[in-house]
């Protein structure tokens, strides 16, 4: 058994044993840098090691990217099947036609461009973020223990972890204090394992329970931390629906270009004997437009300005996906603790039990909190009510106050850390007589029997929202088996938890978008409920002890859906909630910093942790917020809501051009006439009734959850609206051809139908900006006056080639394409009734 006796520095006395520590081995070996290296001494390497290491080049100086590197992000943006097939397009109508029928190449070039800035303003956010969020682990160096960067620490460096520390090279343990570590994301095993001296760790693991410190084995590329850091933090694009369904779309759009394609060439060029050269372009302004190459774009750059939005608020999106998931969740797991509490609490008030004396009780518990050298958020209230060296900060009413470092004189014999699975932790002293006792701190719940009376007294102070612990004294070792069992109580801890100012509101945020909120913790149930009920959550009363929850997992699906507290839950349980509730087909936002939430983060759809939170907490979670504030997540969910909803709707416009594209080529193939249009006609259209609407619809606030299903919901809309302007616009041609004729005929007919799907177009897009604001209908009629403009001005109508000849034809391609509104109509709002919107 360790003793450390405690002065009142929280040094050790001379008297005291060193910890354990590794035998000492040969120096290194210059010609094989990365062997393990000697053990190291309690205080570390000296400051002359650590610059001969550096010298040597053995610093754990991996680079964690956060995101893509530019190069990266250029080759993306710029090496796209779709970008190949418009660029050999756009060099073929660079010599056959004017550079009016060129331009939807520089169209594409600029919308690259576009993409390329926003996502490299992405990274740079990404990339400051990353650096603010860093771990910073502390090392001992020259005695002296401080917090450096991960990519400072050097072969043999003495790393001192604590709970919630994450492992972050490979090493091997020094100095244990009741150590336990999970190794659940190396080897999927949850149940942490007890380290001792000489035992090694490795990078990726993180503590859950206890101390001590390890010395580095390997460094740099070496340890396998940097193999999982640089998979963790890199720029990913885990599983997406959004980015799957678009996948799929063009894999299908693909499928219909390619015959589709040959038939209207073949049809262009071999069939209709009309001017080479005209034939090539109204070839290429068939095929054009059937690439949705735009949709791809605008998602990329609605993600990109979404990181960098919600960076500005000092939320640290780890994987991008993890906006869409946001915007599909429908259940928020809420940890109380730094959730709806901030991490400080007070000591209200101390009742001593079965005749226990005041005074004395004061002397246990300060001598209990100089047991910990790493308190947690309950042991640092009792600290700071009862400091080490400061005499009894709270006396006791008509009872006398110990002297002055009385509990300085007890020293520690054992200690034991706290513990979730536990819930409490122990030490055990040496006090100032020479009595040796041992006492056990935490949940009364758990150390007291079920009918004790005092429960009934505690259930009183936990309908009032507050904390309470109990102090009881234990028989024999801390770690003997049923030591909690018969421990003797002594006295009552109650605490008062700091509530978050702006949790109230955010709850109620939740319960306005229909996204359910549950509170997840450890503590009792009923205290928990009484904290939730004074910020206003709904359901609050309905609470349940998770000892009583049922292990089936639909039973337990059930419980969850009926109640919104639950207590005394431990980690493995937040696991299956998380999993109960996926079973129902909930999406679940789960959010914590402690180390007892790592399990449920990491099988959450969406895990958000604090910025403060454990190392461990920040490593498995998607979504950091770096400013602690659980008043950021309504900005989080609105801005994951924004985008999803928003590329839905635009997808829509998009998907209707590539239908229609389609459609009007096979018609044109199967009827063997001349296609109607040239691309300069085409970029017209798509400039003004999809590419600039398009992007401001996609930043355009949007608090709707988004549904799944995303191709389906997309192609219902988007199959009969193109349907519908290809039959309308290919009516119109076919009219026009019987109705002009002579020199000019066929820029005449192709005017008409520019003016009949442009027409249909527009409607698509009013139906699409619904509901209506001020600035949606101010971008639908400028798209319209747009195209006004180029009907009315001589040079844009020569350079177009739009020229409206007659009254009858053009009035009669607005007949054409009113009759097709109406039916757009029709079609949208049955297509509504019958799958939903």
């Amino acid at each position: 058994m360790t003793q450390r006796a405690l002065d009142s520095s929280g040094e050790q006395t001379p008297g005291t044993p060193r910890p354990a520590m590794i035998d000492a081995g040969a120096e290194l070996d210059p010609v094989h840098p990365m062997e393990p290296p000697p053990a190291r001494r309690p205080d570390g390497l000296s400051s002359a090691e650590v610059a001969e290491r550096v010298a040597r080049g053995e610093v754990n100086d991996v680079p964690v990217r956060s995101s893509r590197s530019v190069t990266e992000i250029v080759r993306a943006n710029v090496f796209t099947r779709f970008n190949l097939i418009i660029g050999v397009l756009w060099v073929i109508m660079l010599f056959v036609a004017p550079i009016q029928d060129s331009l939807f190449g520089f169209v594409i070039v600029a919308n690259t461009g576009i993409g390329i800035i926003q996502e490299w303003r992405a990274k740079k956010t990404l990339d400051s973020l990353a650096v603010i969020g860093e771990a910073k682990p502390t090392v001992r160096r020259d005695g002296v223990a401080a917090e450096i960067s991960t990519s400072e620490i050097v072969l043999g460096d003495l790393v001192e972890l604590g709970p919630g520390d994450k492992v972050v090279v490979d090493g091997t343990v020094a100095e244990a204090d009741s150590l336990e570590i999970d190794e659940s994301l190396l080897t999927g095993e949850a149940d942490p394992v007890i380290k001792r001296a000489g035992d090694p760790v490795m990078s990726g693991s993180f503590v859950v329970a206890g101390g001590g410190a390890f010395t580095a084995t390997k460094v740099g590329r070496e340890a396998y931390a940097a193999q999982l850091a640089e998979e963790a933090s890199r720029f990913t694009l885990v599983h997406s629906e959004l980015r799957s369904g678009i996948s799929t779309i063009l894999k299908y759009v693909t499928w219909m270009m390619v015959p589709t394609a040959i038939g209207l060439i073949i049809s262009q060029l071999v069939v209709k004997d009309n001017n080479f050269k005209d034939s090539v372009a109204r070839t290429v302004g068939g095929i054009v437009p059937m690439i949705p190459e735009g949709l791809v774009l605008l998602t990329s750059v609605a993600f990109a300005i979404g990181v960098v939005r919600l960076g500005r608020k000092q939320c640290l999106v780890q994987e991008l996906p993890a906006i869409e998931g946001l915007a599909r969740v429908d259940v928020v797991c809420l940890d109380k603790t730094g959730t709806l509490t901030e991490g400080g609490m007070d000591v209200t008030e101390v009742r001593p039990l079965n005749g226990s004396d005041e005074a004395y009780v004061t002397r246990v518990l300060r001598a209990f909190g100089s047991s910990d050298p790493r308190p947690n958020a309950s042991l640092q209230a009792i600290i700071d009510a009862y400091p080490a060296g400061g005499g009894d900060a709270r006396p006791a009413a008509g009872g006398d106050a110990p002297a002055s470092g009385d509990a300085e004189s007890w020293t520690v014999t054992d200690a034991m850390p706290f513990s979730s699975a536990r819930k409490y932790s122990g030490a055990a002293f040496a006090e100032a007589d020479g009595t040796a006792s041992a006492w056990l701190l935490g949940a009364p719940d758990v150390l007291l029997s079920e009918g004790d009376a005092t429960l009934t007294e505690i259930e009183h102070l936990n309908e009032q929202g507050l904390r309470v612990l109990l102090l009881a004294r234990a028989e024999g070792e801390l770690n003997a088996p049923g030591t909690a069992a018969g421990a003797a109580p002594t006295a009552l801890v109650v605490l008062e938890q700091r509530l978050r100012p702006d949790a109230g509101d955010t709850l109620a945020y939740f319960a306005d978008q229909n996204v359910a909120t549950k509170v997840i913790s450890g503590d009792n149930a009923v205290s928990v409920g009484a904290v939730a009920g004074k910020l206003g959550l709904a359901g609050a009363e309905n609470t349940l002890d998770a000892r009583r929850l049922p292990t089936d997992p639909d039973a337990m699906a059930t419980a969850m859906e009926q109640n919104a507290v639950f207590g005394r839950v431990t980690p493995q349980q937040k696991r299956d909630m998380v999993a109960a509730l996926q079973s129902r087909g909930h999406t679940v936002a789960m959010t914590g910093d402690g180390v007892n939430d790592v399990l449920a983060l990491k099988d959450a759809d969406i895990g958000v942790s604090m910025g403060s939170g454990s190392e461990a907490t920040r490593a498995v979670a998607q979504i950091v917020l770096l400013n602690n504030s659980f008043a950021t997540l309504p900005s989080v969910v609105a801005e994951g809501r924004r985008v999803i909803g928003n590329i839905t709707r635009v997808a829509t416009l998009f998907l209707t051009k590539t239908v229609y594209s389609v459609l009007l080529a096979i018609l044109v193939v199967c009827t063997q006439v001349e296609y109607p249009f040239l691309p300069r006609h085409l970029t017209l259209l798509s400039t003004l009734t999809i590419g600039v609407p398009a992007f401001f619809l996609a930043l355009a606030p949007n608090k709707e959850r988004a549904q799944p299903h995303f191709v389906r919901r997309v192609m219902r809309y988007a199959i009969p609206s193109g349907a519908i302007a290809a039959a309308a616009t290919f009516a119109t041609y076919l009219v026009a051809r019987h109705h002009y004729s002579g020199e000019g005929a066929l820029e005449a007919e192709t005017s008409a139908a520019t003016l009949t799907l442009f027409l249909v177009s527009m409607w698509v897009l009013a139906i699409i900006a619904r509901p209506y604001t001020w600035w949606r209908v101010g971008l639908v009629a400028a798209m319209g006056l747009g195209f006004l403009i180029v009907l009315v001005v001589p040079w844009l109508q020569d350079f177009f080639a739009l020229k409206l000849v007659g009254a009858p034809m053009p009035w009669t391609a607005v007949g054409i394409a009113v009759a097709a509104a109406v039916l757009l109509e029709f079609v949208w709002r049955w297509v509504g009734r019958r799958f939903g919107m």
